[in-house]
């Protein structure tokens, strides 16, 4: 049965059920109510039915900025989004312009636009300190904005010099608000008064069309009639500030939660105002706290203007308040103890209680029944389950006594975190930074498969017999140049091999290029003949068949504290499946720091303790090895089995028992370091070996692993996020499972950059310390570590420090780490060696410094050993001014501020990981290939070594059958094109250079007509139509495909002729074939089509494919789909 919203199915029986009927009585006749004894989300559902009922726009306010966020996201699920607004507070701190927030301004704005247009009544949610900001008034509102609307004539000209005159800039493409662009007939425009900016296509000088379009892809994705284009509301320097209320309709209610504190930090922010005031430069003239904001007093005057509702624990001071008492409680917490959750159900249910859960999916709602299943009461069948639910995100659960209604939510059931959406965003998306970092400048390095690595110096048009066509510039050692078509674009990559080596230039024409890329093709084909050798016996051993999964089971999986990914789930399953499978399992886990793969690690432990058999669990450092016993003793407590561990801090007496255990069976999970595959630990019934971060172990051990493998499950995790291609050697060896997207209810890590300043780390370790967390500090400069300890000792007296860096001893650093992970320090100083690997849950706060040194993977790497609890971290990144550093260093970091979440660095992770861990799986030799060609290349060339396997007698004989060896290979190779036609994105299409490079980069990964069709799509899209040189380049793509269908090496199209080239070798299996057969039967049977013709040269017939008067890539097209029938 599919789950209802919460708007379909709750809230209509609310209503009838006249709940919240204590307040709606006396609504009418007191102008202010306070409510109090209410629990939980029930003041949402409540404003809820007064927007409903009254239809009157309503205020809802909310102390404290989080829950203000949560808030929206439940009055979204109940009124739906067109009906609620989002009100946020611009600034963080009074006075401190550069810490406006853009997206926040875009939310204001927004509310205002939509309040001074007033056609229907809103909910606003809006947090205290939001109110506690003046806005502008109606009119002066109107002096910044300007309607525009289809079908109005607009003189073209004129559009410009409005947006001059509103303070907008002209870029390349729009990508944030108060930004705007011009292309040909279509003007894009990033108006402060909307999330998404829009895009408005000319026809002469009448809007033809308004669409929205997303920032990232440029596409568009929504029409509109009309918008208001808003200007930035911070520089309307004239006019005077009011107070939001003022701007509300007179009959709106103010609805507030607990508005004796919200005017508290009300008061707090004014005199805070007030002070910085004093302080600031008295020669710039600002404007005055009384201008800027609204004080306390008034903000209360305001507040009784309005008929209110204020749930709270104490009352406001006002006359005429009137104290309603509600007698609800909140959910009762349950710790995942289900027997209980039941007796509380079927207790409610027998005194006549409405009873409702709320998930957040439907999985949950199924995980939630199948445990009630298995211990055996509400089974489905019998229609027994006492609770109705519906789909939503309210936060948390209540009960009603008076009402008999209790509701329950999911997350709360379970102890889980519950993410709230947080609103900006259209913050500038990670994206743009992987692509900047594969797109290709001049000047950068390439490598072409043919001939080495060269610099590439920019498009240029060449001349081609009087057409004139788009190619890349290369220069190659001694300044030879090479030209490279738009076709042969697959043939060059951006040279990335490790940073800081000296690159070389090829010699064009030179044998060394040649002959290194012959030794790296052999090389690699004798790692993939054995890796698949050893895949076809691996496929035929015979291993233990789990039994499936048990009630335990389910229940361990419900409690995890965060959601399940789509791909951690995939993985899960994955791993069970082999598990239950006889055949012996071996696979590989890859995912980000972070993603939950030590979850999966824990699930597959549980699954074959559970029937009986032991678990190792093999790690490369001691410190990790105590940090999985301690997250697998976490997660394991409420469960029947016995987890002990091995590392050289454990004394001989707890090792002799560890042993002892392990050899008559009392020990189920075994978790140690490479002490485990020695000769003195013997297993009872060893049934899983999960190994962690495999590529660290040295060789020896490596080798008695392979012994005990034998025939036991492996399960192998790694972070280092494993290369495309590489997959297929791997795939071939082993089942791979990668793990890509991040958690979805980990709390973002707020982050701000900061200069160096006492009183920021004074206040931010002492909030830590009291909150009893811990904090990192990382200054990658050994000489001063000490001064900043002692620094930090002098600011927070009673703080414990504690120092770590790469030059100490390395039993030092062991303590040292392990000290700070067990609680006993509560700061650690050191430099980036946390960045591998330390995981301390309980530090949520870690402050870098000179963060502009360090490269944008190190910095998300070393933010992500926070924030991995469900508190709130915080990530402050010290810096000097602004104005003393790069201003790549700026973007970097400002980068890294705005993607505070998760998963978004695992992109920008990626690409350096890539080359790292590819040098990783495949030892040192390899690892030298690819520093000397680039990454990239190094793939290419195992694609081409992959192809000539597959002509080789003994490789077809592993495969059963020819799926799995289809499965290894890519299965249409690249057709060289050589032609004189006009193929190209002409300038007057696409002006700016970079956009027309990362277009044809694009063009060349393009695999399918699909996607074909969607790259045509998006150019009529973002640049109008297609003029015929770009129609005819889409074409050619399409042609190159049929073109390797059918079996052509090469195809030349020149002087309106057609040459397709059949492979040059009489021998290739391509002449045995049915297809050529087919295609000779055909030309014979349709010779106007084309001919079939033969080139004699001295050392070999070459045949190819002739077709004469060709004006259009089309023409050749229809004949060759004509050919292979289709």
């Amino acid at each position: 049965m599919q789950l209802k919203a919460i708007h379909e199915t709750f809230l209509p029986d609310m209503l009838r059920n006249e709940f919240g009927k204590e307040i709606f009585k006396n609504i009418e006749t007191h102008q202010h109510i306070s409510v109090k004894g209410f629990a939980g989300s029930s003041p949402s559902v409540f404003a809820a039915e007064l927007f409903l009922t009254q239809k009157k726009t309503i205020l809802f306010i909310i102390e404290d900025k989080e829950e203000a966020l949560y808030v929206t996201s439940e009055m979204e699920d109940l009124l739906g989004k067109e009906n609620v607004l989002y009100f946020p507070a611009t600034h963080l701190e009074p006075y401190q312009i550069e810490k406006t927030q853009n997206a926040n301004l875009v939310l204001r704005t927004e509310v205002l636009n939509k309040l001074n247009s007033a056609k229907k009544p809103k909910v606003i949610v809006a947090g205290f300190s939001a109110l506690s900001e003046k806005v502008l008034k109606k009119e002066d509102f109107k002096a910044i904005s300007h309607q525009i609307k289809v079908g109005e004539s607009l003189d073209f000209d004129f559009t410009e010099e409005l947006l001059q005159q509103f303070n907008f800039n002209l870029t390349d493409f729009v990508s944030e608000p108060g930004e705007f662009s011009v292309r040909g007939g279509i003007v894009d425009v990033f108006s402060y008064s909307n999330e998404e900016p829009y895009r408005i296509s000319f026809f002469g000088n009448e809007i033809e069309s308004i669409k929205t379009f997303n920032i990232e892809t440029q596409l568009t994705n929504g029409k509109v009639n009309e918008f208001q284009l808003v200007s930035n509301m911070n520089f309307a320097v004239s006019g005077t500030k009011v107070s939001l209320f003022e701007l509300l309709p007179k009959d709106s209610f103010v609805v507030s939660k607990n508005a004796f504190l919200g005017l508290k930090k009300n008061r707090d922010f004014y005199a805070k105002a007030e002070e910085k005031f004093a302080a600031l430069n008295t020669e710039i003239k600002h404007r005055t706290p009384a201008e800027l904001f609204v004080n306390d007093e008034d903000l209360l005057k305001d507040y009784q203007k309005f008929r209110t509702v204020d749930f709270t624990l104490e009352n406001l001071k006002i006359t005429d308040d009137f104290s309603v008492q509600l007698n609800q409680t909140p959910q009762p917490t349950f710790h995942k103890n289900f027997e209980l959750l039941i007796e509380d159900l079927v207790e409610k249910r027998d005194s006549n209680y409405d009873i409702w859960i709320s998930f957040s999916t439907e999985k949950q709602k199924e995980r939630l029944e199948s445990i009630f299943e298995e211990l055996g009461s509400f089974s489905s069948e019998q229609q027994e389950i006492p609770f109705k639910s519906f789909k939503s995100e309210l936060h948390e659960g209540f009960v009603d006594f008076d009402h008999k209604i209790s509701v329950y939510t999911d997350h709360q059931i379970f102890d889980r975190y519950q993410r709230f959406k947080a609103k900006n965003t259209f913050a500038k998306s990670e994206q743009l930074t992987l692509k900047d970092l594969m797109q290709m400048k001049v000047g950068d390095y390439i490598t072409h498969i043919d001939h080495g690595i060269g610099k590439f110096m920019g498009l240029v048009k060449v001349n081609n017999n009087g057409k004139v066509q788009e190619c890349f510039k290369l220069v190659y050692k001694n300044g030879d140049l090479l030209y490279v078509s738009i076709h042969s674009l697959h043939k060059i990559s951006k040279y990335n091999g490790p940073e800081g080596r000296e690159i070389v230039l090829s010699k064009l024409g030179s044998p060394a290029w040649k002959s290194l890329k012959q030794k790296t093709k052999a090389k690699v084909k004798q790692i993939a003949f054995d890796l698949i050798r050893l895949y076809a016996q691996r496929k035929t051993a015979k291993g233990f068949a789990f039994t499936p999964d048990s009630y335990l089971q389910n229940e361990l999986e419900a409690s995890f504290i965060y959601e399940d990914t789509p791909d951690q789930e995939k993985a899960t399953l994955d791993v069970k499946k082999d598990m239950e499978n006889d055949t012996v399992m071996d696979r590989l886990v890859c995912g980000d720091v972070g993603f939950g793969k030590t979850e999966i690690a824990i699930r597959a432990a549980f699954k074959a303790a559970t029937d009986g058999k032991q678990v190792a669990v093999l790690v490369p450092t001691t410190i990790l090895a105590f940090q999985h016993y301690r997250s697998f003793k976490e997660r394991l407590k409420d469960f029947p089995v016995n987890i002990s561990y091995m590392n050289r801090f454990r004394t001989a007496k707890q090792k002799s028992e560890t042993l002892k255990g392990l050899e008559e069976g009392k020990i189920d999970i075994v978790i140690g370091t490479h002490q485990l595959v020695g000769s003195s630990v013997k297993f009872k019934d060893l049934g899983l070996l999960i190994i962690d971060e495999e590529h660290k172990f040295g060789v020896s051990v490596k080798d008695k692993l392979k012994t005990l493998k034998n025939n036991i499950d492996t399960l192998t995790l790694t972070a280092t996020p494993i290369p495309r291609t590489l997959q297929f050697s791997l795939m071939a060896a082993r089942d791979l499972s990668v793990i890509k997207t991040p958690p979805p209810n980990r709390q973002p890590v707020e982050t701000s950059i900061i200069g160096f300043s006492e009183e920021v780390i004074r206040d931010a370790v002492s909030y830590e310390i009291q909150r009893d967390g811990q904090v990192y500090f990382i200054n990658n400069r050994i000489e001063n570590l000490k001064d900043i300890a002692g620094l930090i000792q002098r600011l927070v007296p009673d703080a414990k420090v504690i120092t770590g860096h790469g030059q100490m001893e390395g039993k030092q650093l062991e303590r040292n780490v392990l000290d700070f992970m067990e609680g006993k320090y509560d700061v650690l100083v050191s430099t980036t060696i946390v960045e591998s690997g330390v995981d301390v849950p309980n530090a949520n706060t870690i402050f870098i410094n000179d963060a502009q040194r360090f490269g944008m993977a190190d910095l998300h790497q070393m933010r992500g050993r926070v924030g991995r609890s469900n508190r709130k971290a915080f990530c402050y990144l010290i810096t000097p001014p602004f104005d003393m550093m790069t201003s790549d260093a700026r973007k970097r970091l400002e980068a890294i501020e705005q993607f505070s979440d998760l998963g978004s660095g695992f992109q920008i992770a990626m690409k350096d990981l890539e080359i790292r861990g590819a040098g990783d799986l495949l030892g040192g030799e390899q690892s030298g290939f690819i520093n000397e060609m680039g990454f990239d290349t190094y793939q290419k060339i195992m694609q081409e070594a992959l192809e000539e396997l597959q002509n080789d007698e003994e490789f077809s004989e592993l495969f059963e059958n020819e799926e799995d060896r289809k499965k290894l290979f890519k299965s249409n190779k690249e057709v060289n094109i050589d032609t004189d036609l006009e193929l190209m994105l002409p300038d007057s299409y696409v002006q700016s250079i970079e956009e027309r490079l990362s277009l044809y980069q694009k063009l060349a990964e393009i695999q399918n007509k699909e996607d074909l069709q969607k790259f045509e799509n998006e150019l009529t899209d973002r640049f109008g139509k297609l003029p015929s040189e770009a129609k005819n380049l889409l074409k050619s793509v399409e042609l190159k495909w049929i073109a390797a269908e059918i079996g052509f090496d090469k195809i030349v199209v020149k002087n309106g002729v057609f040459l397709g080239y059949f492979p040059p070798n009489p021998q290739d299996k391509f002449y045995q074939s049915d297809k050529f057969r087919h295609i000779i039967s055909y030309l014979s049977q349709n010779p106007k089509d084309a001919t079939l013709k033969e080139k004699h040269s001295a050392d070999s017939n070459q045949l190819m494919m002739r077709k004469e008067n060709v004006q259009h890539v089309d023409e050749v097209n229809t004949v060759l789909e004509r050919i292979l029938g289709k």
